[in-house]
């Protein structure tokens, strides 16, 4: 194993890995971590992303280099929890271009914004955009159904010189549900329930929602043809694929029948499924009436996604630098169960903190749990390379960032979340190096600012975590089994590890991140 790193450590790792030393700046490990998360947040916020996304030059718009004339023809939808921040930005770069909007948001969201003073996330007052708000509990009813169906109506009215932006993010396929007639919204809700009970893939269940949808896989881009349509994406979804991302509806997508059916067969599922279902999917027809012109061309449509974790770990990579560190990404698609995430993250830091040339058996393990975590072997090696540079050549003041969504396995109904309980379990891991300013310090949050049924975002911890448990009588392994990380945070030194954020109106996933200062080396 040593010597295939070594095929690693023999060239820089240029983009990250500068060689200039930086003086640490004299905040604490803990408030460069939370500062850190902050920079994060910061960039992927709804009207940031809009804006860096969307110049607007005289009559035109460039988005993604792209030029559209504008000449009153721009209209507007949405669905997500974030488009309503978005939508009040394009409603100030676009001015009276904008003819007309609809756009579904969750229940109680204008509410919510005006009572955290995040006014610059509302629309004016006479906007010319109309705002649905349902999906109550992130499910959707039928709020959000007659939502989808202004929407679908809005877009079918189009012409060929009108523009309709489409702005959607996390959230968003609850918000637009349209149920292909005469199945019910309920009957459709009851098929994806079951085959998610049965352990269906996201894929899985993507298939059958857009065999059931109107508007879902291309059906919106569809609708609103021979219309040019521009959709600006903020991606709660690993590696954001364009056609998971609120189950695609601008995205195209061919839909077979068989597919569908062979799903259900699979969960055994076939023969329970409501005749309303079984009467679409016979179908030989296309999904959509032939109300327009049936040859969408792919020109019509633009993608772009404008947030995203990747985006949120650069920002977050730009902030490591100011405070002295040098960063590394190792992946902004971390996924699997936290007790994997955590055993990678506690070993990679145990290989960086060693003050000898760590044992080969770390390097492997790693390899090992790469593929368990969504993390490939080249993504690893090379942030052990720059691990390894760190301890090796002094420069020692390092941070490793990553990002995704891992996966909590339920034992218990304690209050918590992933991001909580990673936090905790690293904390762990951490036990036996050296404690913070000369450890590691470790943070994970959440970028949607509510990790599981709780007021926090994540948690922050280090080596002395589990001292510090023992000292005020808290035992750790039984807060793991109830899932009640939340609550071991609350009562662990008054709280004080708990990162709370606050409303922050986006969500591209998790956000986590391993400080590692300069670490004396024995030379022998």
């Amino acid at each position: 194993m040593a010597r295939v790193l070594s095929l690693f450590w023999s060239q820089p790792f240029l983009p990250l890995a500068g060689r200039t030393k930086t003086t640490l700046c004299k905040m604490s490990m803990d408030s460069r971590a939370r500062k850190v998360f902050a920079a994060a947040l910061k960039a992927v916020q709804p009207h940031t992303v809009v804006q860096q996304n969307v110049e607007r030059k005289d009559d035109a718009i460039i988005i993604d280099g792209h030029k559209f004339t504008l000449q009153h023809n721009l209209h507007l939808v949405g669905f997500g929890k974030a488009v309503l921040g978005m939508a009040a930005e394009v409603e100030r770069i676009m001015g009276d271009h904008l003819v007309k909007g609809v756009i579904s948001v969750p229940h109680g969201i204008q509410e919510t914004l005006q009572q955290h003073g995040k006014h610059h996330l509302l629309l004016k007052e006479n906007s010319c955009i109309k705002i649905i708000e349902g999906a109550k509990h992130n499910l959707p009813d039928t709020d959000a159904q007659k939502a989808a169906e202004e929407i679908m109506h809005l877009a079918s009215e189009l012409q060929e010189k009108d523009i309709l932006l489409v702005l959607i993010s996390g959230g968003g396929s609850a918000l637009l549900p349209a149920p292909i007639p005469p199945i019910t919204l309920q009957e459709k809700l009851d098929v994806t329930r079951k085959l998610a009970a049965a352990g269906a893939t996201i894929q899985e269940l993507n298939t059958v929602r857009r065999a059931l949808s109107l508007l879902k896989g291309g059906g919106l881009a569809h609708y609103a043809h021979p219309a040019q349509v521009v959709a600006l994406i903020l991606s709660d979804v690993i590696g954001d694929p364009l056609d998971l991302i609120a189950s695609g509806p601008t995205v195209q997508s061919e839909v077979w029948p068989e597919e569908v059916l062979s799903v259900l067969e699979r969960y055994n599922l076939l023969h329970t499924v409501p005749v309303s279902v079984k009467d679409v999917l016979g179908r030989t027809s296309p999904r959509w009436k032939g109300n327009k012109d049936q040859t969408d061309k792919a020109e019509h449509v633009l993608n772009v996604v404008i947030g995203s974790n990747s985006v949120a770990l650069m920002s977050a990579g730009r902030c490591v630098r100011e405070l002295g560190f040098r960063p590394v990404v190792l992946s902004p698609g971390v996924c699997g169960n936290v007790r994997s995430v955590s055993r990678l993250y506690g070993l990679l830091a145990h290989f960086a903190c060693s003050r000898e040339e760590p044992p080969p058996e770390i390097a492997t393990e790693v390899l090992r749990l790469g593929p368990e975590v969504g993390v490939e072997s080249w993504d690893l090696c090379r942030t052990m390379q720059v691990l390894g540079e760190g301890r090796t050549e002094g420069w020692g003041a390092t941070c490793m960032l990553a990002g995704g969504e891992p996966t909590v396995k339920l034992t218990g109904k304690g209050r918590g979340g992933r991001n909580q309980e990673l936090a905790l379990r690293v904390g762990l891991e951490l036990r036996g190096l050296d404690l913070p300013p000369s450890g590691p310090v470790f943070l994970s949050g959440g970028t949607d600012g509510q990790d599981g049924p709780t007021e926090a975002a994540g948690a922050i911890t280090d080596g002395r975590l589990y001292e510090e448990a023992q000292a005020q009588g808290l035992d750790i392994d039984s807060f793991l089994i109830n899932n009640d990380s939340y609550t071991f945070f609350s009562c662990l030194s008054a709280g004080k590890r708990l990162v709370v954020s606050g409303l922050t109106c986006t969500n591209v996933m998790d956000v986590h991140m391993l400080l590692i200062p300069p670490i004396p080396i024995n030379i022998g």
